[in-house]
C-alpha cells in the first residue's frame, strides 16, 4: 500500500519532471544492468546446479554424503541454455542475411525466442527425459486468486514498511521512466507523446489491485520496453564505408500488442501445471541470457567498450568518432563502466542493507552526468557522445 500510494504521489505531484536530468549516458549505464542482471541470474543457477550434483561418489561413506550427485544434470542444464541461446541469437540474426525480403526476414527474426524455446524445450523434456531437470513445480491445491489476510500490524512494523515502500517506490519510478524515456526517444520517430505521470498513476492503481490478490507488480522495464517498440517498427538497413547501419524508419503505435500479451499471460495460469512442466527451469534461464545479449546492439556504450579493443582505422564512421578525440572516447566510456561497476556492487552484494539503497544509486547517476562530468570532459565532446540517440 505504501509503496503504490507514494507512487501515485509522485505522479499527483509531476516528480518525473526530474528525468530532464536523465540523459543518455544514465539510460544507457542502467541498460546495461539489466542484461548483466540477466546473466548473473543464469550464472547463479549453473553455480548451484554444479555445487549440489557435480560431484562422483567414489564407494565409500562419503557416498552417503553425496547421494545427490549427477553430474549429467549440472551439465545438461548448461547445454540447454547454451543452445536457447544460440538458436535464438541465430534466428534473430537471421534478418541480417540475403535470403528473402527484407519483411520476411524480420517476421523470422521477430519468432526467434519462440521457437528457440520450443525447440529446446522439445530436446531437453524427450530427448534426454531420463535426466531429472528442474521444472515448474505448483501445487494441485494451491489456489489461484487469494485474497490477502489483513492483520494489525504493530507501530513498529507500520514504520519499516513504510520505509520500505518508499525505497521500493523509487526504484519503480526511475526504472520505469527511465524505460519510458528510451523508449520515447528521437531514433524511434514516434508520433504520440509521452505520458509519463499518466503511467506512473496507472501502473500505481494497477499495483494496488495487484496487491490486494499477492500477485506479482507490473512496470516498464528494461530491455523488454524497447524491444517491444522495435518489435512493431520497420528497419531500414543501408550501407555505410562499408558498415551496416539500421535507422527507424516507422513505428507501429498502437495498444493491441500489449493487449494481446496482457490476455495470454493471464491465459496462462490455464496451462498449469501441464504443460507448463514440460519446460524446464534452464531454458527460461536461456531466455534471460538471449534478451541480455540481444539488446546490447542498442547501447551506444557497449558499442563504445567495443572500440576500446578496436584498432583505431578500423573504427566504423560514427558521428562521435569524427568529433571526438579516441582519448575522450575511451575516457567518457570508462567513467560509465565505473558507475556501472558501483550500481553492480551495490545490487549484488551480499548485504541485503546495502541492497537498500540501490534506487539511491540511480539517482545518483543523474547529478554525476549534470555536475562532475563536465568538469573532466568539455561540453562539446560530452554533447556529440551523450547527445540526443
Amino acid at each position: 500500500v505504501s509503496t503504490q500510494s507514494t507512487g501515485i504521489l509522485y505522479a499527483v505531484t509531476g516528480a518525473s519532471k526530474i528525468m530532464v536530468y536523465c540523459s543518455r549516458s544514465t539510460e544507457e549505464i542502467v541498460g546495461m544492468f539489466s542484461s548483466i542482471a540477466f546473466l548473473v541470474d543464469s550464472l547463479k543457477l549453473l553455480a548451484k546446479e554444479f555445487d549440489v550434483y557435480y560431484c562422483f561418489p567414489n564407494g565409500t561413506a562419503e557416498e552417503e554424503v553425496h547421494s545427490l550427485c549427477d553430474p549429467t544434470k549440472p551439465l545438461l542444464d548448461l547445454l540447454l541454455i547454451l543452445l536457447t541461446v544460440y538458436v535464438g541469437v541465430q534466428i534473430f540474426n537471421f534478418k541480417f542475411s540475403p535470403y528473402l525480403n527484407a519483411g520476411k526476414r524480420v517476421l523470422v527474426a521477430d519468432y526467434a525466442l519462440v521457437v528457440a524455446v520450443l525447440a529446446v524445450t522439445a530436446l531437453g523434456s524427450f530427448a534426454f527425459k531420463l535426466i531429472e531437470l528442474e521444472k515448474f513445480e505448483v501445487s494441485d491445491d494451491a489456489t489461484l486468486f487469494k485474497f490477502v489476510e489483513f492483520k494489525t500490524p504493530s507501530s513498529i512494523a507500520v514504520l519499516a514498511s513504510v520505509g520500505l515502500g518508499f525505497v521500493t517506490s523509487i526504484l519503480i519510478f526511475m526504472e520505469g521512466n527511465i524505460s519510458e524515456s528510451v523508449v520515447n526517444n528521437p531514433a524511434n520517430k514516434l508520433r504520440k507523446g509521452s505520458a509519463f505521470h499518466l503511467d506512473m498513476f496507472v501502473t500505481g492503481l494497477i499495483n494496488a489491485i495487484l496487491s490486494l490478490f499477492c500477485l506479482p507488480w507490473v512496470h516498464g522495464s528494461l530491455p523488454h520496453s524497447p524491444l517491444h517498440v522495435r518489435g512493431l517498427a520497420d528497419i531500414e538497413e543501408r550501407i555505410e564505408n562499408g558498415h551496416l547501419k539500421e535507422n527507424v524508419v516507422y513505428v507501429r503505435e498502437t495498444r493491441l500488442t500489449n493487449l494481446v500479451s496482457g490476455i495470454m499471460i493471464g491465459a496462462s495460469v490455464f496451462l498449469i501445471p501441464h504443460p507448463l512442466d514440460l519446460i524446464p527451469i534452464p531454458v527460461l534461464y536461456g531466455i534471460f541470457v538471449y534478451l541480455a545479449i540481444t539488446s546490447l546492439e542498442d547501447f551506444q556504450m557497449w558499442e563504445r567498450f567495443v572500440l576500446i579493443f578496436t584498432e583505431q582505422t578500423l573504427y566504423p564512421p560514427l558521428h562521435y568518432v569524427r568529433r571526438v578525440p579516441q582519448k575522450i572516447i575511451h575516457c567518457f566510456t570508462l567513467l560509465q563502466l565505473l558507475q556501472l561497476a558501483v550500481l553492480c556492487l551495490v545490487s549484488f552484494a551480499g548485504s541485503t542493507y546495502l541492497k537498500m539503497f540501490f534506487p539511491f544509486v540511480i539517482i545518483l547517476l543523474m547529478p554525476i552526468r549534470e555536475r562532475i562530468l563536465p568538469a573532466l570532459i568539455s561540453e562539446r565532446h560530452l554533447s556529440a557522445l551523450d547527445g540526443e540517440h
